[in-house]
C-alpha cells in the first residue's frame, strides 16, 4: 500500500530573482501556473535547481507562502525543506504543511560527511517527532553528487519501519538507474521519482512514481506526454527519445542559468537572466550554443501566458 499523495510529473522549479537578487514572486507564480497548464502534476519548489541553499530560511518561507498567495494550490507543492540544522528543517517543513503542501522533499543534513545510517535516521526522526503532525509526508532526496550524503537502502528500511505513513517516497538524482529501480522494487508502495528525464520511462516500467526534474521547466509538455501516455498504455518511446534529447541539450551547462536563459527567450523577459551567486548568467557564446542544441531536439515550448 502506498501512502504517497503524489505521482506523475513534478518540475524542479527555478526561482526567478529581481535585479537586487530578491525573489521575484510574481514572476515565479506565472511560471508555476504555466507549468501546471503544460504537463506538470506538481511543483518541487526550493530544490537544487531552485537554488534553495542560496536563500535564507525567511526567504524560503516567503516563497512558499508567496506562491499560495498568488493562486498556486498548496496541494501541488512539494517544497524542498532539508537543511543542515534540524530546527531550520522543522520550521520550513511546518511552513510547507501550513501552506497546504501534501509532501516535502527533504535532504539529509549534508554538511558532515560519512555519517552512519543510524545518525541520519536520528536526524530524520528528530524532525518527524518534533513536528508530530499526521499531515507530514516526506520524500527523501538522494543526490549524493551534490549533497555528499547518500540515502541508502538501509536508511530507507529503518525509516519505513518506524514511520511507514510519513516517509512515503524518494527523489533519486543519482543518475544510477539500478539504485532507483531497485528502491521501487525493494520497497513496494514507496514512491520513487527519477531526477533524470532520460530515466523517466524506464523507471515507470519498473514501478516508479514519476519524475521530479529540472528540464521540466522547459520540457514539461514532453514529460506529461510520456507519463500520461504510459499510464494510458500508449507507445511513448518517441516522446521519451525527444525528452532525452532535450535533457542532454540543457545538461551541458549549469542548469539554473541555462533554464533561465531558455525561459527568458520564451517569455521575452530578460528578468529571468538574473541569478544569485555563485551562479553566473551564461555568456553569449554558451547561450547561443544552448539554444542551438535545444532547438535541434525539436522541442517547441508553449507560448508564455
Amino acid at each position: 500500500m502506498s501512502h504517497s499523495p503524489y505521482k506523475g510529473v513534478f518540475c524542479a522549479v527555478v526561482t526567478p530573482v529581481k535585479a537586487d537578487l530578491t525573489p521575484d514572486l510574481d514572476l515565479m507564480a506565472k511560471h508555476c501556473k504555466w507549468l501546471l497548464a503544460n504537463g506538470c502534476d506538481g511543483l518541487a519548489i526550493l530544490g537544487t535547481t531552485g537554488e534553495a541553499n542560496s536563500f535564507g530560511l525567511k526567504e524560503r518561507i516567503s516563497i512558499i507562502e508567496g506562491m499560495v498567495e498568488r493562486g498556486i494550490p498548496g496541494n501541488v507543492l512539494m517544497p524542498g525543506t532539508g537543511c543542515c540544522a534540524a530546527i531550520d528543517t522543522i520550521n520550513l517543513t511546518q511552513a510547507a504543511i501550513k501552506a497546504g503542501a501534501q509532501g516535502v522533499l527533504m535532504l539529509p543534513p549534508f554538511y558532515y560527511k560519512n555519517m552512519s545510517d543510524q545518525g541520519l535516521y536520528d536526524a530524520f526522526a528528530e524532525v518527524i517527532d518534533k513536528i508530530a503532525d499526521p499531515k507530514l509526508k516526506i520524500y527523501l532526496y538522494h543526490f549524493p553528487q551534490m549533497s555528499g550524503v547518500p540515502i541508502t537502502y538501509g536508511l530507507i528500511e529503518m525509516l519505513l519501519k518506524a514511520y511507514p505513513e510519513t516517509v512515503v517516497g524518494m527523489k533519486d538524482s543519482s543518475g544510477v538507474f539500478d539504485n532507483m529501480a531497485g528502491a521501487a522494487e525493494k520497497f513496494p508502495g514507496f514512491a520513487v521519482f527519477s531526477g533524470a528525464d532520460d530515466l523517466m520511462l524506464p523507471l515507470l516500467k519498473r514501478g516508479g512514481a514519476g519524475c521530479i526534474t529540472a528540464a521540466a521547466n522547459v520540457s514539461s509538455v514532453l514529460n506529461g506526454q510520456v507519463y500520461n501516455g504510459w499510464v494510458a498504455g500508449k507507445d511513448v518511446d518517441a516522446a521519451q527519445e525527444q525528452l532525452t534529447a532535450v535533457r542532454k541539450a540543457v545538461s551541458g551547462y549549469p542548469l539554473p542559468p541555462a533554464l533561465k536563459a531558455l525561459t527568458a527567450r520564451n517569455t521575452g523577459n530578460d528578468g529571468w537572466l538574473n541569478i544569485r551567486p555563485p551562479f553566473v548568467p551564461l555568456g553569449d557564446a554558451d547561450r547561443k550554443a544552448l539554444f542551438t542544441a535545444f532547438d535541434a531536439a525539436g522541442m517547441q515550448m508553449p507560448a508564455a501566458a
